[in-house]
């Protein structure tokens, strides 16, 4: 218990609406992808791996999108809009792998072959890279420079 308390007080109060609205946001992303990932293998018989490929495109550039308005909104930093959406893509990349590695290991090795449970199998794949993506977010793309302190001559001005 003392483990967790100590975990704890680390996160500020900021922090955690950081990360209640990165898990909104991100819950958004989750639905456009799967969604997407069912209609492309349900209406379109597209095979699993393709889909999951797609689907993450739709669903990083909404993640990107809503990413940048509500979570984090302070942290641009001037960042230009084009080298971010790379920086995201980039992350997002690294979690497409993972996430078709993961695919690829319920599906084929593991046997979850049936729509539903291919889509249960989406379901956790894109829970396990959730945080891989908060973390790479928040720990490079939009992470706050410390501040510099004042020179000398500055302080009293």
């Amino acid at each position: 218990m003392s483990e967790t308390k100590g975990l704890l007080s680390y996160l500020t109060g900021a922090e955690i609406k950081q990360f209640i609205s990165y898990f909104i946001v991100g819950g958004v992303s989750a639905l456009v992808e799967w969604i997407s990932f069912f209609l492309l293998g349900r209406l379109l018989n597209m095979p699993y791996l393709p889909a999951t490929a797609l689907a993450f495109v739709f669903s990083t550039t909404t993640n990107w999108f809503l990413g940048r308005t509500f979570t984090f909104k302070n942290s641009k930093l001037g960042k230009k809009k084009g080298k971010e959406f790379i920086q995201v893509f980039g992350v997002s990349g690294i979690g497409l792998l993972a996430n078709l590695g993961l695919m690829f290991l319920f599906v084929t090795v593991i046997g979850m072959k049936t729509e539903f449970l291919k889509t249960l199998a989406k379901i956790i794949a894109t829970g396990i890279v959730f945080i891989w993506n908060y973390l790479a977010r928040k720990l490079w793309i939009y992470r706050q420079k410390p501040e510099q302190p004042k020179a000398e001559n500055e302080k009293d001005q």
